[in-house]
């Protein structure tokens, strides 16, 4: 049995003015009424040192915090320090946030998982607006579309999941680099990615992605197939785009006044629907 220290409080006990927390709450929280208590302390302790972020916590600081005592949380941040997901400054002590940490969320939310993960907010776009709506990541200089969903519409427009679009003449792809801190001096490379025929060049690229950053949204307007054009928002995790999700009409459909409220009907619909820290510009 860990041997308590009496400068902190008991395991078993809470300090009476911070009163117990629910988990994620943050503050003192009880292990005691966890299935595997020894689960539940890695945790809480996890999620004490996402809330410390870049400059960590000693040992003493995550003890009084989580109301453990300090023998118990340095083994639990031995354990968790094994597999990764903690780290040590070696010159403060303090403990951060390892890279197995990270890794959960950046597989989780991996190309391969987000057609699955972002679907029902396909679905529930495409019923609001009634129009095709597509899921689309960017992959070097093109983005990929990994996903649609399509309306009960006589009048359809074609599209096909695995394609690959030019970014910067896609709203999709406006939409991601428009939320990527892309930097201006890169363009270039993705209007020559585009093809001579695209028509756009580097200058009238950046103008169109402080445009959408502006705005929160981006659109095309017959710039990647005739006949058709997109509004796109990026679906942005910590503020940065990791996909995109589009509206795609008949250019006669899409009016300005009906593309300022398709993106109502995006800021309505998909916050509901985005799976846990993912979220849209603006909301």
């Amino acid at each position: 049995m860990d041997r308590a220290d009496p400068t902190v409080v008991s395991p078993t006990t809470v300090s009476p003015t911070s009163g117990a927390s629910t988990p994620g709450a943050g503050g003192p929280v009880e292990a005691q009424g966890s299935p595997v208590e020894a689960v539940d302390r890695a945790l809480l302790v996890l999620q004490s040192l996402a809330r410390a972020g870049a400059r960590g916590a000693v040992l003493a600081d995550l003890a009084t915090g989580l109301g453990l005592n300090k023998t118990t949380v340095h083994r639990t941040l031995a354990a968790l320090r094994y597999r990764g997901f903690v780290t040590q400054d070696p010159t403060s002590g303090a403990y951060r946030l390892g890279p197995s940490a990270t890794q959960l969320a950046d597989d989780y939310l991996s190309d391969e998982n987000l057609p699955a993960l972002l679907h029902p907010a396909l679905v529930a776009l495409c019923a609001a607006a009634e129009e095709l709506v597509h899921l689309g990541v960017l992959e070097g200089s093109h983005v990929v579309y990994l996903d649609k969903v399509e309306p009960d519409r006589s009048l359809r427009v074609w599209s096909a999941i695995g394609r690959r679009s030019p970014a910067v003449t896609t709203a999709l792809g406006r939409a991601l680099l428009s939320h990527r801190r892309t930097d201006r001096s890169l363009l270039p490379g993705y209007v020559r990615a585009a093809g001579e025929g695209a028509g756009v060049d580097a200058d009238h690229v950046w103008a169109v992605l402080e445009r959408a950053r502006e705005r929160g949204y981006a659109t095309e307007d017959q710039e990647n197939e005739v006949g058709i054009s997109c509004l796109a928002v990026p679906l942005l995790r910590s503020g940065t785009a990791v996909a995109a999700v589009s509206v795609t009409a008949p250019a006669e459909r899409m009016t300005p006044d009906r593309v300022a409220w398709l993106h109502e009907q995006i800021r309505a619909v998909l916050p509901a629907h985005l799976p846990e820290g993912i979220t849209i510009p603006g909301r």
